[in-house]
């Protein structure tokens, strides 16, 4: 019994774990006692937030409070001084150290690799420098025995997310743009809030910690709303994303060779489909779980697939993220105020790196290096292309737009998810020689169910926003008792679903 309060490396806790429903109900008991009081309220949820990510990444979580603990008081040294270099000076010691623990934990492996290639491509002879991970190999010291692994690297869950959330205060703080938050415990609340601790979305602490005291409230609306994002997030997650992935993307993308073109290219579109409802069904539950506890969580997603224009898919994809790496990266770089030029140049490198934070592989440095040159020529595109108004209006224009961008992205996507270049470079090879249209209509009906849902997921994707939000609004008018069915018929129809194997979220490996 004592197991399921103890973290297990195959079985983080997540929110399509059955487990973490029992313990926020737990949680929602214990918060009608603390939420009109802001120290219990505030101390509560960030215990709790602390053990959840212990259910989720052991006892990584003290990283969490280490970065909580450095942040803290370098911010309120910023914040309290008058010298412009010393507040520079605790302000690159912020960056230089979360950005150091996310480097070690993150990259490590991937530069000792890159630099060992790179000596036998130059030289003919690797350094063969030897893949170690210190960290462990020094707490093996300190305990006397090797009890901590040191062949490899254990990525905490999140770390990626609640570093540039850390780095963003001490940031904003030095800007002037932001005051300190009142003592450690909220600013503890701030970085660790369990909801978006572990994916997302990268919240803002402008955003977040004027919240932190206002008083509880949580309208009849807001109630309903929270229940449908759950809801809905959890259908997108276990019902497409799971299903597709576990049936399909995966087996394809694991030995792409044993299958037609055809059925390469509906892996594509399938990943694509997938990674969507697995990112924006977390970022759904997670609003819905927040708002639940008095807490609004920022948009993270807005139909991407809709987009006209590369530059039209970054303001509706990871919303939090693009908005970060804007202002906190591209913006830095010298933005569009340094000549044409230097603005192509910075939406590359802004790219770039955006793709390198999303994963330690080449593969994720093409992706952004994709990205960052499509952004370039489009802002290119812009300044020298003239496009009537009346194209802009027309419908053919944009789904014109829409196809082009669509299948761009998805192409993209083939380096996001493969093992390697050589897997992209196979698959290619399968759509454009070995489409075999011949049998295209006998394996739609092998694959009918596993294609039903595919085009569920679209279908629901490109409806009108009119359309999803009179749903939400239909959703909230119902008499309590319909809703409460309608509840249990989707949690049976997952329950079924989840013999395909729940799959964890893509986005807590980054």
């Amino acid at each position: 019994m004592e197991s399921i309060f103890l973290y297990k490396e195959n079985e983080p806790l997540i929110f399509t774990n059955v487990l973490f429903w029992f313990f926020f109900a737990f949680v929602l008991f214990i918060y009608q006692f603390a939420k009109d009081k802001q120290i219990a309220r505030t101390s509560f949820l960030a215990l709790f937030s602390l053990y959840f990510y212990y259910l989720s990444s052991g006892w990584f979580f003290l990283l969490l409070i280490f970065s909580t603990i450095v942040d803290y008081f370098i911010g309120e040294g910023i914040f309290k001084s008058e010298d412009e270099k010393h507040r520079k000076l605790l302000v690159t010691l912020s960056v230089v150290i979360n950005l150091s623990v996310l480097a070690y934990f993150k990259y490590t492996f991937f530069f000792v690799d890159s630099l060992n290639t790179t000596s036998e491509w130059l030289s003919g002879t690797s350094w063969d420098i030897a893949k170690t991970d210190y960290f462990a190999y020094l707490l093996n010291l300190l305990v006397g025995k090797p009890y901590f692994d040191t062949t490899s690297i254990f990525l905490p869950v999140g770390i990626s997310f609640y570093t540039f959330q850390t780095i963003s205060y001490s940031i904003d703080i030095y800007r002037r743009q932001l005051e300190p938050v009142k003592n450690i415990i909220d600013f503890g609340f701030f970085v660790s809030f369990f909801p978006q601790l572990v994916a997302g979305p990268i919240v803002r602490a402008s955003e977040f910690v004027p919240q932190i005291y206002q008083k509880y409230k949580l309208s009849s609306t807001e109630y309903n709303e929270a229940i449908f994002l759950i809801i809905n997030g959890l259908v997108k997650k276990m019902l497409i994303s799971d299903y597709i992935s576990a049936n399909y993307v995966d087996r394809i993308f694991a030995e792409p060779f044993q299958y037609t073109g055809f059925e390469n290219l509906m892996a594509v579109y399938g990943y694509a489909i997938q990674i969507y409802c697995d990112f924006s069904g977390y970022t759904d539950i997670a609003i819905g779980v927040a708002l639940l506890l008095g807490f609004r969580l920022p948009i993270n997603f807005n139909s991407p697939y809709k987009s006209v224009s590369i530059t039209d898919f970054w303001r509706r994809w990871h919303i939090s993220l693009s908005s970060w790496l804007r202002d906190y990266l591209y913006i830095p770089l010298g933005g569009n105020r340094k000549g044409k030029v230097r603005t192509y140049v910075n939406l590359f490198l802004t790219m770039l790196l955006g793709g390198l934070w999303h994963g330690n592989a080449w593969r994720f440095v093409i992706w952004g290096a994709l990205h960052g040159v499509a952004l370039a020529v489009h802002k290119l595109w812009l300044t020298f292309v003239d496009i009537p108004e009346s194209w802009q209006k027309s419908k053919i224009y944009n789904l014109i737009m829409l196809i082009v961008t669509f299948h761009f992205v998805c192409f993209c996507w083939m380096y996001f998810r493969a093992a390697d270049v050589s897997t992209v470079n196979l698959m290619l090879e399968q759509i454009f020689y070995k489409f075999e249209f011949a049998g295209i209509f006998e394996r739609i009906a092998a694959y009918k169910t596993i294609y039903a849902v595919l085009l569920l997921g679209f279908v629901v994707h490109w409806l009108p926003e009119d359309t999803k939000t009179a749903t939400r609004i239909a959703f909230a008018d119902l008499p309590d008792i319909i809703k409460a069915i309608i509840i249990m018929a989707v949690l049976l129809v997952l329950f079924q679903f989840k013999t395909a194997g729940i799959q964890p979220f893509i986005y807590f490996q980054f």
